[in-house]
This record gives structure tokens, sequence and C-alpha cells, in this order.
């Protein structure tokens, strides 16, 4: 189903997040309403404190976030592996097989939030990558390097050259996602590949903002996520690759909620809490590129057939409707430390969600 646009509305497929951070316990039932309403599936990472490991974990967590989506929504969670330098090719081929897992995180040790427990070298996962690999089970990467000596703003592009690149050697056959990509060197090598078996997905923060962000009038903390935002000719380039209609770039938002206390520190979370206004986000980006007819591509359609799924059936409409994006959203009971601000908060913008009356 192409996607509709009318003067008034746009109608597409109902979309699915290809990279989403949930939280867990009170957080969680917090966020997952903002995803919910929009998104029919989600990829969901793994890093807990303790991350998600084995298929019971992954089973546990499923149902807690299936306990905690209101029942008027309708949500899939797609479970993910967290590689350890010690995990078992056997439990993630038992994860997978048995329908748990749907891919598997590859997050270099200390590379990100609750990372610390993350693959020390690549070397100490080569047993699983073959496994994967004979099974196709996908690979999703925080392609980033966490040497001392390299620069915050290269370490994506030195991943791709010393780690991304031998690594598609050694296993060919490999699925792979680079996740939340944000340098011209990354849509250059996922672009340039025409690789069935290789994608990138972009995050909506990724196409509106460069690192200026983090500095207007101050030190911004809400702006600060991982990988750092960079120059604007990188942001350029993604928003070249996600408005191209090629399908090996989809919808990934990142979402990552910290509250207030935890941005605003002696040592900020790195986290962009994007979910309320994804999709209007998005739509704005393909709007200001004149790319409109190519956003359900990157929404809908190239995730679920890059994961060898059925698209949705569903459909939704954004309608062209100016929506004030609120300051800090914070709820019943909740301390104002404890606050999460959005995406575009304080912000208008020109699309919105709509919704059954």
């Amino acid at each position: 189903m192409a996607s509709e646009q009318r003067a008034t509305e746009l109608v597409l497929r109902r979309p699915d997040d290809w990279h989403l951070h949930l939280r867990d316990g009170r957080m969680l039932e917090r966020v997952l309403p903002a995803t919910a309403r929009q998104f029919a599936r989600a990829i969901v990472m793994p890093n807990l404190r303790p991350p998600i490991t084995t298929v019971e974990a992954a089973i546990a967590y499923r149902e807690r976030i299936k306990s905690a989506l209101p029942a008027e929504m309708n949500f899939t969670p797609l479970m993910t592996a967290y590689l350890t330098d010690s995990i078992s090719p056997h439990e993630l081929e038992h994860g997978y097989q048995e329908g748990v897992f749907t891919a598997a995180k590859l997050y270099p040790a200390n590379a990100t939030t609750n990372s610390a427990a993350g693959v020390s070298d690549l070397s100490q996962i080569t047993a699983v990558l073959e496994r994967m690999q004979a099974i196709d089970m996908p690979l999703l990467i925080h392609g980033e390097v966490t040497d001392s000596d390299v620069d915050v703003f290269d370490r994506e592009a030195v991943f791709i050259e010393r780690h991304l690149i031998p690594l598609r050697r050694r296993f060919p056959e490999l699925r792979v996602v680079l996740e939340h990509i944000t340098t011209s060197e990354a849509v250059e090598y996922v672009g340039d590949a025409a690789d069935p078996r290789l994608a990138a997905t972009i995050t909506p923060h990724h196409l509106h903002i460069n690192r200026n962000a983090m500095f207007i009038g101050g030190l911004r903390s809400d702006f600060y996520c991982l990988p750092v935002v960079k120059r604007e000719q990188h942001r350029q380039a993604l928003r070249k690759a996600a408005t191209s209609g090629m399908s090996c770039f989809f919808l990934g938002t990142d979402s990552a909620p910290h509250p207030r206390s935890g941005k605003e520190t002696s040592c900020g979370c790195a986290g962009i809490y994007n979910a309320p206004v994804a999709l209007e986000s998005y739509a704005t980006v393909f709007e200001q590129e004149g790319a409109l007819e190519k956003f359900e591509a990157f929404a809908s359609l190239n995730g679920p057939r890059f994961y060898g799924l059925a698209v949705n059936s569903e459909v939704i409409t954004l309608e062209r409707r100016i929506q004030q994006v609120p300051r800090q959203l914070g709820g019943n009971n909740v301390d104002p430390s404890d606050e999460l601000v959005p995406f575009h908060a304080g912000e208008e913008l020109g699309w919105a969600l709509k919704t059954e009356d």
C-alpha cells in the first residue's frame, strides 16, 4: 500500500520501531503507551540491569512489557539478546528458534548506557557469530569504538573501518543492522554495499540536530545521546539517506528515556526520549526534503522486509495540524526531578497523529 498524501492527511501502513529502549518497572509503564499508540511492533533493547542474556530473562521481560500495556492498545515487543564475551551460541539459537529472540545486540563494552557487560573484543564471540550466520539471526550493532585515543566524534567511522568491514568479510552471510547511524561514512558504507543482508536504522534526532545543539545557550544535556550527534555535513547525509527510498535504511527511534535527575547531573546520561512525537518528527523531515511519498517505505515497509516479517495490515493517519510539544512530561505522583523531557520540547510540529474519536 503506497502512502497517500492529501491536502490535510498522510495515510500509511502502521509502522514499527526497529530500535527502542523501554527500560523496566515504573519507567516502562510511563513510556510504553507513547510507543504503542503509533507503532505495531518494536525491537526492544536488552541493556537492562542485569542485561537480557538468557531466553528465560527475555520471556520474563516480554511478559512485563505486555503487563504494562494498556488494555486498549495493540503492540508486540520483539526481544533481543545482549551479547557478552561468554554468552552461549546454544542459548541464542534456542531463543531464536523458539521465537523469543528476534535478534542479538552487540554493544562494545562501555560504549553507551548499561554496556559495561558488553563485548570486549569481537574475537571473543567468533562461535556466536558463526552460529548466528548459520541460522540467519540478525546482528544489531552499536557501531562505535571505545578507545580513549579516538575522538568521540570519530568513533563510528573508526568502528566501520577497523571492525565492521573485517567482520563482514569473515561472515559474509551474516545479517547485520548498523544501528542509529550518525555519519556520512556509515551512509556510504551501507548504501554502497547494495547487500540485502546489510541495513541501517536512523533516528529522528540525528535528522534534526547537529552537534551545535548541545551547546546553544549553555550545555544542553537533553540533546546528549550516544552515538553523539555530529557535524552538519553528516546530518545532511543522513537526511538524504532516509528520504532516498533505498530499502537498506529504515526507522529506528533509539528513544531512550532518562528522568531529568539523570540528564542534569555531573555525569549526564546519554539518550533522547523521542517516542511521544516520533512519527511527527520524521514526517517533518520528509516534508522538508520534499519526499513525503517515500515516508511509508522508510517507516513501514523496509524494516519488516529486512527482518522477514509481514508488513502490518493496519493503517494510521497523520493530519496536518499544529501541535505544541510539552516542555516536560510528568504525571501523577512524579517528582519534578523525575520528569521526562521529550525531543522537540517547547517546539511546534506541523503534523499530529490522528486518533479515533
